[in-house]
């Protein structure tokens, strides 16, 4: 019974733990509040952390299942979930104590004791608790942060036969983060004492080396536990506990793919910290969690993902908030230079976790007590001081190079050394923390012009911490986690009155989400994780490798069943599909489920994001149809501003959207290698005055040197009902980058310089319709001749009005007339003719036509490259002749080629070995060729 002590371990509790039991709704089970005992070693005035104990016993027979087992993790969590809000845990209500309690940070911690026996051997059952307890883990994670759930315990018994009895053995599951690395899984088997029945001893299944140990009660928070408690008051969560989210994220993953054999969840996730040795090169070492001195760490992970099944790896950089809040010094910021270095010369992803304040400040504390002060009036220091100085005993007991002093002599003729310059002995208080940021600021950018980059605020960043986010671009941020240059309250004094009353009115994602620093919002650590996981996914392994293709899911051949109309719909229906008012999906462009939007707050009137199709990953740019707002916030330190909210009109670029557009670009192609496709749906730029007054031509032109510089390939694919025109049509068009880009063109898309009605205005006005009408209209063609026939001016006159009366009649008819003519000239056959499109596509099945065009091209990229590399000295039209003679088949025919070089990749290699050799053979003739004979002929007989 729940009412016994014994089955819920209590007394493991109370050596350690001042308890108060709080009421809990589950008749199993029991909520304690344990706080710290004193601890003589410790200081008195040193916060009691405060701990959650759920106790609970278990009568289920279903909990070897994940249904069982879920069932009663739901129920603990409900149970943490009102404890923590209980008076005494808040701090609502108080504990008469001697010594200072923490409220409001308790961690938690559950306990289950399962009494059924179950009937397997050892090795079964805790293999199966693992695999369920990793299902949980990976299920429950985001909740079991916020409950601060710190271990949890299950204990059970095994009913065995051995030489013909039956015996019981308690095993028990642990899940736990006292060690270091979070809720980190391990078994043990018990031995009870024959009498009593008490567990007195355990052994790990995990280290049978480590031998058997005596269960002791639970300690009190060691180091680790309390610099995890320090990361959560900021609102963050201990650096190296990311270990244990990434790999509960890649179980996460895994689940996203059930065609996908999963590796054994033990395997999937390795990582090494990354040390600073003394030759001031990094390796790879193992070391107790919570080891670092500096507020900077690294890891080198090892992932093993659905993209990769065998591993990829990645280096995770992390401010260690813990460590003088996490902020930067010198050798923190020299500490970030190797690491991000270490991640760009081997051109692996780098991910950075921001939790930080900024530079670090500081004063030369041993100075605080020593200097004196010279006034102007020793009676009256209003009077003010004429300088600061120490005296001459002081001053000689300094450390040489210190302080800079002028000597000079007091009132009463004692030596005094008035300060000039305060330097101090210590290396990282002041300018030499700007210049390590200088440092790394520079190595962040160019990591993101080599590598992948990518990072998450936590908690907050400031400062260098913001400017170091923002240099890599890709930027996930935790809902409360701001991004600032300076704090509020440091406003608020520069202000002189108090404006701003939190972190998140400078630098929330409600600032930063809105005006395209933050690419994604996430709500917690765990969700923080798994958008990381989600974006590397598209990734390739290093930055000299092709794409990581999945299996395809989504039938690479199935038609399109959502088609964009002429009326405004939502673009994301066309690109990742819908579910229909009846709860049937209707099927988009991309893989069902693949699409991924960034920048979504940001450049309303144009959609970005990746998605896969038929497994490839790709970059996309959609055109919002529908009419959208740009709000701008009022400026709390202006009494006098308010937020204004300005409608943008769909398939028009302005100057925010257009910057959105030449940003996601610049991100597809550095680092992350996707083909990219852009649905072209714009009618032009927006020119009006606070348009262009906004840099429209500016973020306009960015676009066309983003495409200039692509190296992967480029599709602009004018879609069904879409329409591309002017100045829209310039900075897309394919002429920018001809190696990489080809434009496609809907049968139902348009093109032109002007739409309809606008060029109708200039080369086919009224006057060119009334032509038409008089051309083409019986009852004009009649008038007409009867007033060429008529000699009456009665009669003409009344003919001239009938005709008059006509034209008005017809006017409107003949203007959609001319509509149609003028249209005709922007359909897609005409621009097929004139060679501005590569092809006409149907749309239901533009899909399996991309797919393959795209498999095509990145074959021959990858090819192309090769060869290129093989020999330096040939163009691209040069290695695009050696491809297509390499080939000998129709070299328009993308699944012809793909299969020839499937099929022929021996002869692919050797062709380039002798390309190799041959352009070795050339340079080193070249090279002789340009040496007088002699010293020529002796190089030659030195070769033989």
């Amino acid at each position: 019974r729940a009412s016994s002590p014994s089955p819920l371990e209590l007394p493991r509790l109370q050596t350690n733990y001042d308890l108060v039991r709080i009421p809990a709704l589950g008749r199993n089970a029991q909520l304690w509040v344990g706080t710290e005992k004193s601890d003589e070693n410790v200081a008195i005035t040193r916060p009691r952390p405060m701990t959650i104990f759920l106790r609970a016993i278990s009568h289920s027979v279903d909990t070897n299942t994940v249904a069982g087992s879920d069932r009663l993790v739901l129920s603990a969590m409900d149970e943490l979930e009102r404890g923590i809000l209980h008076p005494l845990v808040t701090g609502a209500q108080r504990t008469k104590s001697p010594y200072p309690i923490e409220y409001g940070g308790a961690s938690s911690r559950i306990f289950l004791h399962v009494l059924n026996e179950y009937e397997a051997d050892t090795q079964s059952v805790i293999k199966g608790f693992r695999s369920i307890l990793d299902t949980l883990l990976a299920k429950h994670s985001t909740r079991l942060l916020k409950l601060r759930v710190d271990e949890i315990e299950v204990k059970a018994r095994i009913s065995y036969v051995m030489d013909g009895k039956r015996h019981v053995q308690p095993i028990r599951l642990v899940a736990s983060s006292t060690s270091g690395e979070w809720l980190k899984t391990d078994a043990y088997l018990e031995y009870p004492d024959p009498v009593t029945g008490v567990a007195k001893q355990f052994r790990s299944l995990e280290e049978a080396s480590a031998g058997v140990m005596q269960i002791s009660p639970y300690p009190t928070s060691n180091t680790v536990q309390m610099k995890r408690a320090s990361a959560r008051r900021v609102g963050s969560t201990y650096a190296f506990d990311f270990l244990g989210l990434l790999e509960v994220g890649l179980i996460q993953q895994w689940s996203k793919h059930p065609n996908l054999k999963m590796p054994p969840s033990g395997t999937l996730f390795e990582s090494k910290e990354l040390i600073l040795g003394t030759d001031g090169e990094l390796s790879p070492t193992v070391r107790p969690v919570g080891a670092n001195d500096i507020g900077m760490l690294a890891w080198i992970c090892t992932m093993k993902s659905p993209e990769y099944p065998l591993g990829r790896e990645v280096v995770l950089i992390a401010n260690d908030v813990t460590v003088q809040s996490g902020s930067f010094g010198v050798k923190e910021d020299d500490f970030f230079f190797k690491a991000s270095e270490y991640a760009r010369e081997r051109g692996i992803p780098r991910v950075y976790i921001a939790c930080n304040s900024g530079a670090r400040i500081g004063l030369v504390e041993e100075l605080k007590p020593k200097f004196k002060v010279a006034w102007n009036d020793e009676a009256n220091p209003g009077a003010g001081f004429k300088y600061l100085y120490l005296s001459e005993a002081d001053y000689t007991a300094l450390k040489p190079g210190t302080v800079t002093a002028t000597k000079v002599s007091g009132p009463g003729g004692e030596i005094r050394y008035a300060l000039d310059d305060i330097i101090g002995q210590i290396h990282g208080i002041g300018v030499e923390n700007l210049r390590g940021s200088g440092l790394i600021a520079g190595e962040t950018s160019r990591a993101y012009q080599e590598t992948f980059t990518l990072s998450f605020v936590t908690g907050r960043s400031v400062g260098i911490g913001a400017y170091i986010c923002r240099l890599g671009q890709r930027l996930i941020q935790m809902v409360d986690g701001p991004l600032i240059l300076t704090g509020f309250s440091a406003l608020n004094k520069l202000l002189g009155k108090e404006v701003y009353t939190s972190q998140d009115q400078l630098g929330g994602p409600q600032v930063m989400f809105p005006n395209g620093i933050s690419h994604q919002v996430v709500a917690n650590d765990q969700e923080g994780v798994t958008a990381i996981l989600d974006w590397i996914s598209f990734v390739p392994k290093t930055k000299f490798s092709p794409s990581p293709i999945l299996p395809a899911v989504d039938p690479v051949d199935r038609e399109i069943a959502f088609v964009p109309t002429k009326s405004p719909y939502d673009p994301r229906h066309m690109l990742a599909g819908h579910y229909g008012p009846d709860g049937a999906f209707v099927s988009g462009f991309f893989d069902k489920g693949s699409f991924k939007e960034y920048l979504a707050g940001w450049g309303k009137s144009v959609v970005v994001g990746r998605a896969r199709l038929g497994g490839i990953p790709m970059g996309v740019i959609a055109v919002e149809t529908r009419l959208s707002d740009r709000r701008l916030p009022a400026d709390p330190a202006n009494p006098e501003s308010r937020e204004s909210i300005e409608p943008q009109a769909g398939q028009v670029w302005f100057p925010d959207s257009a910057y959105k557009t030449a940003q996601a670009i610049e991100d597809f192609n550095r680092g992350e290698n996707l083909p990219l496709i852009i649905f072209a749906n714009w009618r032009g730029f927006s020119g009006g005055t606070r348009d262009m007054f906004n840099e429209i031509l500016k973020f306009g032109s960015m676009i066309v040197d983003a495409l200039r510089t692509y190296q992967h390939p480029v599709f602009i694919y004018l879609p069904p009902n879409g329409e591309l025109r002017g100045g829209a049509w310039v900075v897309v068009d394919p002429t920018i980058n001809e190696q990489m880009m080809e434009m496609y063109a809907d049968r139902e898309s348009r093109g032109g310089i002007l739409e309809p009605p606008g060029i109708c205005e200039v080369k086919f006005r009224k006057q060119d319709q009334v032509k038409a009408m008089h051309r083409l209209d019986p009852v004009l063609l009649d008038l007409d001749a009867k007033l060429g026939a008529n000699k009456d001016v009665i009669e003409i006159s009344s003919l001239k009005k009938q005709i008059a009366a006509r034209e008005e009649t017809l006017l409107p008819l003949y203007l959609q007339i001319a509509h149609e003519f003028a249209d005709l000239h922007d359909r897609a056959g005409r621009m097929k003719a004139k060679g501005v499109v590569r092809d006409v596509l149907s749309w239901r099945k533009s899909r399996e036509y991309f797919y393959w065009r795209t498999q095509r091209r990145l074959a021959e990229l990858q090819l192309r490259n090769r060869l290129a590399q093989a020999d330096p000295s040939l163009t691209f039209e040069q290695v695009t002749g050696v491809m297509q003679k390499l080939v000998q088949s129709d070299w328009d025919d993308d699944r012809t080629v793909l299969k020839w070089l499937d099929a022929n990749s021996a002869a692919v290699e050797a062709h380039i070995k002798h390309m190799r050799a041959d352009a070795v053979a050339k340079a080193v003739g070249d090279m002789l060729y340009k040496l007088p004979s002699d010293q020529r002929a002796d190089i030659v007989s030195r070769l033989r």
